[in-house]
């Protein structure tokens, strides 16, 4: 299964200029987390998702790849 949840969150966090660490600070989990779900090797829980489309400032559906 293609990962494209992590996908988006790489990109759309290079876009903002966030390193790992900066998003995991944001979100409130560690930059191992934002490291698994963009290499696929875990995806984010439905609380970490929204969390995540808030501080992208994109959509959950956007995030997945719901568009």
């Amino acid at each position: 299964m293609e990962n494209v949840i992590g996908k988006s969150i790489k990109e759309r966090r290079l876009e903002h200029k966030y390193s790992q660490q900066a998003l995991a600070d944001k979100i409130g989990v560690t930059h191992a987390s934002i490291s698994y779900w963009e290499n696929g090797v875990n995806i984010p829980n439905v609380l970490d998702v929204w969390k995540i489309a808030d501080v992208l400032n994109i959509s959950i559906d956007e995030l997945v790849g719901r568009t």
